[in-house]
């Protein structure tokens, strides 16, 4: 029973493990989430900011404000790439979150299987130790009612 304890107490810590790594997939899935809707806003603000001053710039430029505007364009676009390692990073984070918890559920199928095998070999002795005492109760209760009917006793 020792056994069946230790695997109902290993199988509630790895419940607990399991439950652990699907909250920090959620929490690492929520980062990734946050960080590919910053790479959408920077993108779209470049768009636009790239479709406003081409409208300007037909209208009048001057080489000043060309080159601000290709100064900001080009830090926009760094911080595009720079978006770009971050929202890599979160990927990597959330494939790495999935593995562990694939891990953590394989754990815990695993340990639910070995109880359920070794429930299932105590039921099978514990019927063997039934049928043993059956069997032995039938043989003192056969020798009984035959010792009984040779010595003129009748049940």
């Amino acid at each position: 029973m020792s056994a069946i304890r230790s695997l109902f107490l290993a199988i509630e810590m790895a419940t607990r493990k399991r439950d652990q790594a699907t909250q920090d997939l959620m929490r690492v899935q929520n980062a990734h989430l946050f960080a590919q809707s910053q790479m959408t806003q920077l993108e779209t603000y470049a768009d636009e900011t790239e479709a406003r001053w081409t409208v300007a710039a037909q209208i009048s430029t001057s080489p000043e404000l060309m080159r601000h505007h290709y100064q900001f364009m080009d830090r926009l676009h760094h911080a595009v790439g720079l978006q770009k390692g971050v929202l890599e990073s979160e990927s990597r984070k959330v494939d790495h979150a999935k593995r562990l918890v694939l891990d953590a559920e394989f754990r815990l199928v695993s340990l639910k299987q070995v109880l359920k095998k070794k429930q299932a070999d105590i039921s099978i002795l514990q019927s063997r130790r039934e049928q043993k005492q059956m069997d032995e109760f039938a043989t003192l209760r056969s020798g009984q009612l035959t010792d009984g009917y040779f010595s003129g006793e009748r049940p």
